[in-house]
């Protein structure tokens, strides 16, 4: 049965963090002497009473919390934040419409990108610092970043762990996971100090250079400007930004045993790494050759775009330094299906992940050795390491989620009248949690505003469906679930 005060109790706790974060875009508006200082001061009072509400519900509660528990409260965290977390826009008047603030909001959490803003550029400091920030807390997850912090305040912090993280397989962990957590986290600091610092090296203002530093170390993709990066028109932004979303796209454990422990051979000899840098390189070449023989790009413009969006859309980021939709038909299903497959496995980016893909090519190799050799024994096999053979129903079942959301969601878009392709490419979009589509009328650098109402509903559920890898979610609604047993 469902513990329902220990998640109460724990919710009361991560929304006072919630608050504090939005403690640190009202001191950001009272500095800019903006007029979103209001805004922030009445979101950070009802989230606050949300959350004494909460924990005095929850006051009795043990410790003791399940796997069920886990589920339903990383569940109810993103949809609970992502509530709270629209209060500036709408009361402020900068989103006014809930439909478009919740989107927006829950966009920012699951590092999703795509937004209904027509304009950002019009909107206070406060209001773009909060976006950003959604999107970075959400970069390796809400609760993730409380246990890293704060792992008293999470009880059956493991099951969260495993009910939050990203990927089939969790990568060995320190035996006491907050330890682990703090290691990730301080590779994901690490990381967003290095971009800003680069970004501000190269040309970008402060503020400029802490937001898109956020947004791009996350994998998010939300900008200051209409134009994405491709507003500074800048080289050495363009290849900074490249190298940090290709870092933030790897494995973040992994990245801490070959850089702060100095073995760059675990780097090289992980088979989803090497995966993961094939696709990039593979689909970079084709599209910078369909560039320069179709659009009469020069090579440096071609590696450059090309280069930027694959890692931009193979990472889930969604940044843009062009407008892929002037390019070649063909590029747009290369992209396409980077958005499908996704970074690497405990990493801030979505998708499908590259082990799973490994797997997945693992298991149709040996399907064919099995037509040669009936009587065959053959383990799938990762790092030289056997895969249990419990992930591999679990890997079907997940794929088969995917695409049965992602088909039944464009077809409720198709029915509110959204074109087919737009549906489909849309859809796509959401559930890697890529934001920028390569549809006809919602292009890379243009607003999500125009969608009906019901099309941002299903956009916003499929992802947070995304984000917590669907089966999750999924798991909520049985009613298996529910059950005392």
């Amino acid at each position: 049965m469902v513990n329902i005060s220990i998640i109460f109790r724990i919710l009361g706790s991560l929304l006072f963090l919630e608050s504090s974060f939005m403690a640190i875009c009202f001191a950001m508006a009272v500095s800019y002497e903006e007029d979103d200082m209001m805004a922030f001061l009445i979101s950070i009072i009802l989230t606050t009473i949300s959350g004494l509400v909460l924990k005095y519900l929850g006051r009795k509660s043990d410790n003791n919390l399940g796997r069920r528990d886990a589920y339903l409260l990383v569940t109810l965290t993103w949809i609970i934040f992502s509530i709270l977390g629209m209060l500036p826009y709408v009361t402020g008047g900068y989103i006014p419409n809930i439909t478009n603030a919740f989107f927006e909001t829950i966009s920012g959490f699951t590092t999703t990108g795509c937004s209904i803003l027509d304009n950002v550029e019009n909107l206070p400091h406060g209001i773009l610092f909060w976006r950003s920030l959604t999107q970075w807390i959400g970069g390796l997850g809400i609760v993730f970043f409380t246990i890293a912090i704060l792992p008293s305040m999470v009880g059956g912090s493991v099951k969260v762990f495993s009910a939050e993280a990203t990927g089939p397989i969790k990568s060995k962990m320190h035996p006491r996971l907050s330890t682990s957590a703090k290691w990730i986290w301080s590779i994901y600091i690490a990381l967003t100090i290095g971009c800003m610092t680069a970004f501000d090296f190269f040309g970008m203002d402060v503020f400029d250079s802490i937001n898109y530093a956020m947004t791009t170390t996350a994998t998010g993709g939300f900008s200051l400007h209409n134009n994405s990066t491709s507003f500074f028109q800048s080289a050495a932004i363009d290849y900074t930004s490249i190298i940090f979303q290709f870092l933030s796209g790897i494995n973040f454990l992994l990245l801490y045993s070959s850089i702060f422990k100095f073995r760059v051979s675990n780097l090289l000899n992980d088979s989803e790494f090497r995966l993961y840098l094939t696709i990039i390189i593979f689909s970079t070449a084709w599209i910078m050759y369909l560039l320069i023989d179709s659009n009469g790009y020069d090579w440096e413009h071609a590696l450059r775009s090309s280069l930027f969006q694959v890692i931009s859309f193979i990472t889930t980021t969604g940044l843009v330094n062009d407008d892929p939709a002037r390019w070649p038909h063909i590029t747009w299903i290369i992209l396409g299906i980077l958005m499908f497959i996704g970074g690497c496995g405990g990493s801030t980016s979505g998708g499908f992940k590259c082990i799973r893909l490994s797997m997945v090519l693992t298991i149709l190799k040996n399907e064919f050795r099995h037509i040669l050799h009936p009587n065959a024994v053959l383990p799938i096999k990762l790092n030289g390491q056997s895969i249990p053979s419990s992930k591999i129903p679990s890997l079907l079942a997940f794929l088969t989620a995917l695409i049965l959301m992602g088909v039944v969601t464009a077809t409720i878009m198709i029915a509110s009248g959204v074109d087919t392709i737009n549906s489909i490419v849309i859809s796509l979009s959401c559930m890697s949690n890529v934001g920028p589509s390569l549809a006809n009328d919602i292009g890379p650098s243009m607003s999500w505003n125009s969608l009906p109402d019901i099309t941002k509903w299903c956009c916003s559920f499929l992802m947070l469906m995304g984000r917590l890898e669907i089966i999750g979610v999924l798991v909520i609604f049985t009613r298996g679930f529910w059950k005392d047993s």
